[in-house]
């Protein structure tokens, strides 16, 4: 950054190295990167290309910090992201990013500029610490829903009563509409560190000091979870609660050059050639690899559906290709012709799911994909697996009438044909959640729109960080 700078506000920046953690979070820095700040992105190497978009886009207002991924005895050393290891990486990705604490104290305090605020991922809550000793605020990033932030600050006061069959309920009566989910729904994170050693109770701390931060942002909006925002605001006894969402319309990360990018182009061909509202999109994520079992029964079920579909597989090792893992089956695609389309590898998901022709999104509920395809106005069919994704899909089924839940559980196999039925049913011109899922379409558009709630929460977080000069940032943390 050049000496010039140091009259504007530097933030810095560091996002969790997971698909659906990053991308919101730098669609935030794309937007603040706007409004007169100068902005430290903290990223590893491997991690780096993620943000080629962003730092394109602002050459004079975005850098980086670059560090070393810290090696951790159970991780290989060539991760760096959890995309590349799956969801029980995030237990040693966290506390590897942990061993940062040091390197980053150390470029703080030899800045010309220094930072006046901390943006961090919620998985990242150890710099809660971190942003003490240095003595400016922290905020953290929510890329999840709000009623996730409050399981996750709550269920640990509760998991000791529990039995280890997974067959308690564990309920939250304090929350609006007073939620209850089965001990296996809960997030992932919570049962993986349900017996306390060193490293999963660091990353149970971090969790539990979130909202000890001093703001929270949180990719949503209030549209959508208005009551929840409202709620939390309350509880922690300040306004510093921001929802801003959905930050995949407000961004740049997942808005591919048709013209420089072939592939976009075909498949944004293919689906011109279809009619409104006929497609069915089905992704996982970047984490999930389905097994040969679900892989055959996905399969069938499409096929019996008789509905057209655009399906991106997520391929895996040698071995896993071996075993069946994430592989089409023999004579699939050859079968369905130009009624399918199965691509292997990443696909541009915004620009698919509001494109006419998709009226339709089996998903895992991950959050991204969940306000992806809100924002879309696709109605959803669920099939919830881990994370935080069982949470999400109660709200997409019983709360909002956008979805129906056709499978559920990381190993869990849908029968072909009734899997076939429902996707058909769903995909029919007479489905209820259709109308639904366009009204939530207009929520979201309202809100990102000029006047809309997430545009005016942005305004208010652009204020406040505005007015983070030093000596009041000293201030606030001290209280």
């Amino acid at each position: 950054m050049a000496t010039g700078d140091s009259d504007r506000p530097h933030i810095l920046v560091f996002p969790y190295p997971a698909q659906g953690h990053m991308l919101p979070l730098l669609d935030l820095t794309h937007r603040l990167a706007l409004q007169d700040f100068i902005i430290t992105i903290i990223i590893t190497p491997k991690n780096l290309p993620t943000l080629r978009p962003l730092l394109s886009a602002h050459p004079a207002t975005i850098d980086t910090l670059v560090l070393p991924f810290p090696a951790y005895p159970t991780l290989p050393a060539c991760v760096e992201n959890v995309r590349d290891i799956g969801n029980a990486g995030n237990i040693p990705i966290s506390n590897a990013l942990g061993k940062l604490r040091d390197p980053i104290i150390h470029w703080y305090e030899s800045h010309h500029n220094p930072p006046v605020a901390l943006i961090s991922d919620f998985f990242l809550g150890w710099t809660l610490h971190l942003s003490h000793h240095i003595n400016i605020p922290r905020i953290a990033f929510f890329s999840s829903r709000v009623l996730l932030s409050f399981v996750l600050d709550q269920c640990w006061s509760v998991l000791s009563a529990l039995d280890e069959s997974f067959s308690s309920v564990v309920e939250f009566p304090d929350f609006p509409r007073s939620p209850s989910f089965k001990e296996e729904h809960l997030p992932s994170v919570v049962w993986l560190c349900r017996e306390s050693k060193p490293e999963t109770d660091f990353v149970r701390d971090g969790l539990m000091a979130n909202y000890s931060s001093w703001g929270c942002v949180f990719n949503t909006f209030e549209g959508l979870e208005g009551e929840d925002l409202r709620y939390l605001r309350k509880k922690l006894g300040h306004r510093r609660v921001y929802g801003v969402g959905p930050l995949s319309s407000l961004g740049i990360m997942e808005r591919p050059d048709l013209e420089n990018n072939p592939k976009c182009a075909s498949v944004v061909a293919w689906l011109d050639e279809c009619p409104d509202d006929s497609v069915l999109y089905v992704c996982f994520g970047s984490q999930k690899l389905l097994k040969r079992q679900q892989m055959e029964a996905l399969a069938s079920g499409l096929e019996q559906s008789g509905v057209r579909f655009i399906w991106v597989v997520k391929t895996g090792t040698a071995k896993q290709v071996t075993a069946g893992i994430g592989v089409v089956p023999d004579g699939f695609e050859e079968r369905m012709g130009k009624k399918g389309l199965v691509i292997k590898s990443w696909a541009p998901q915004v620009l698919i799911l509001g494109h006419r022709a998709v009226g339709g999104f089996l998903s895992h509920c991950g959050w991204n994909s969940t306000l992806e395809g809100i924002a879309a106005g696709v109605r959803i069919l669920g099939w919830p697996m881990e994370a935080d994704q069982h949470v999400n899909a109660r709200l997409l089924v019983e709360y909002m009438g956008i979805a129906t839940r056709v499978c559920e559980g990381a190993d869990a196999v849908p029968e072909p044909a009734e899997l076939g039925k429902v996707i058909a049913k769903s995909m029919s011109g007479n489905a209820p959640e259709k109308m639904r899922a366009k009204e939530f379409r207009e929520k979201a558009h309202a809100a990102v729109s000029d006047g809309g709630s997430s545009l005016n929460d942005l305004d208010e977080l652009v204020r406040e960080l505005h007015q983070l000069h030093k000596p009041v940032a000293n201030e606030i943390v001290k209280e």
